[in-house]
């Protein structure tokens, strides 16, 4: 079972979460060309190892949020906002 660490409702299972993705990936213009598109959505690296990917706490605060995770053992290394702007606010406030 994995637990992620939500820097608003604290630690909480998986099951609340919803997987989004790699989080690293640059998405190009919306207008940029077809070949662009496709590859940013289709051509992924299948990383062994920490990996970046986006994670919305949908049964909590329903916040986006990066985490850093291992995809061989699982284990969270880092989890903050998705958004910088939610980012400074906890800076701010802690």
């Amino acid at each position: 079972m994995i637990r992620i660490p939500c820097p608003f409702c604290g630690t909480r299972d998986h099951s609340e979460f919803s997987y989004g993705g790699d989080g690293a990936i640059t998405y190009p213009d919306l207008d940029a060309p077809m070949q662009d598109w496709h590859d940013a959505v289709f051509q992924r690296e299948n990383i062994c190892g920490l990996q970046v990917e986006t994670w919305q706490h949908v049964n909590g605060c329903r916040m986006w949020l990066l985490v850093e995770r291992d995809t061989m053992t699982h284990e969270i290394h880092s989890v903050r906002p998705a958004h910088p702007d939610m980012a400074a606010a906890l800076e701010v406030t802690a």
